[in-house]
């Protein structure tokens, strides 16, 4: 396989680190304020076209089917408002032992009680391939659905590409979200904690993603390929939009704001960059594994 072939095929991933290039260089515009107006492009037109566009590439027989997937919205949602908050508390008694920034440990301890977002996880889901309509029931029930009772001719006329527009948008939130990132003011901030949280935020996202797929991955869970995507991406990511005005409201006032919301501001890049980096693998894994139980089935079936 040729070098241009390879970036055709891995060009998501080659935005990505454009994206977040650019970021760095030019972090004012794309940051809050700034001249592409995050605060209206990303968070009204960028979350609205991603539900438009998931509203009208998925059928409603998926959806209809998703929103009786019953076991599926309650693990979900078991592990990511029962669970993960439990755990991050075990672990912050054991960090407060430690002489990491209390302040930092707070932020940790708010990023554990976060919902779901309402864009990264349904695009990481429908650019795998997996179950988009679980994904958007359990990030944010509501889309465009029906505009698609209205054009439904046309969209299987045209076959609209509705991977590539997702990824473009998601793109852009990558881009607007370091761009934040990047020119936020300097913290008063010892930089061992700040290595600390960076690699324990790290080190959770691909733990309870790899819990989430082992527990969904065994025989007797009922899940499929596709479930299990979406309740990887769903289960372990935590709002970026919805925390930080959660984060001002609850701490108005409070002088360390800022270092209270370093983990979250760190944690969503992450989930988005690790997601990113896991489109490939998990879309792979998921065609193997739907080929093997078609496989399966077909050996059943007597002559």
């Amino acid at each position: 396989m040729g070098l241009l072939e390879r970036i055709r095929k891995q060009w998501f991933l080659a935005a990505i680190v454009l994206a977040i290039t650019f970021a760095y260089l030019q972090p004012s515009v794309g940051m809050h304020g700034g001249p592409l107006k995050p605060e209206f492009t990303i968070t009204y037109v960028a979350v609205s076209t991603i539900f438009l566009n998931s509203g009208l590439s998925l059928k409603t027989e998926e959806l209809a089917s998703a929103l009786m997937h019953i076991k599926l919205h309650t693990f979900v949602q078991i592990f990511t408002l029962g669970f993960f908050p439990t755990a991050m508390w075990f672990i912050l008694k054991l960090l407060a032992l430690t002489s990491i920034n209390p302040w930092l440990l707070k932020g940790l301890q708010t990023v554990g009680c976060m919902p779901p977002p309402v864009s990264s996880a349904v695009i990481l889901t429908k650019a795998v391939g997996g179950n988009e309509a679980a994904a958007i029931f359990n990030s944010a029930f509501g889309s465009f659905l029906i505009l698609r009772r209205y054009s439904k001719d046309w969209l299987e006329r045209k076959k609209p590409p509705f991977g590539v527009i997702s990824s473009c948008v998601l793109l852009m939130i990558i881009y607007s979200t370091f761009c934040d990132t990047f020119s936020s003011p300097k913290i008063d901030l010892d930089t061992f904690s700040l290595i600390i949280i960076v690699l324990l935020i790290f080190f959770l996202q691909l733990s309870f993603m790899f819990l989430t797929f082992i527990i969904s991955t065994r025989k007797k869970s009922g899940f499929t390929a596709a479930d299990t995507v979406a309740i990887m991406f769903c289960s372990t990511h935590k709002s970026l939009t919805l925390g930080i005005p959660l984060l001002k409201i609850v701490f108005s006032g409070y002088e360390h704001l800022s270092l209270i919301s370093v983990p979250l501001l760190i944690y969503h890049p992450t989930q988005i960059l690790l997601g990113g980096l896991l489109v490939g693998t998990m879309k792979s894994w998921m065609i193997t594994r739907q080929k093997a139980l078609k496989l399966s089935r077909q050996t059943k079936i007597p002559v």
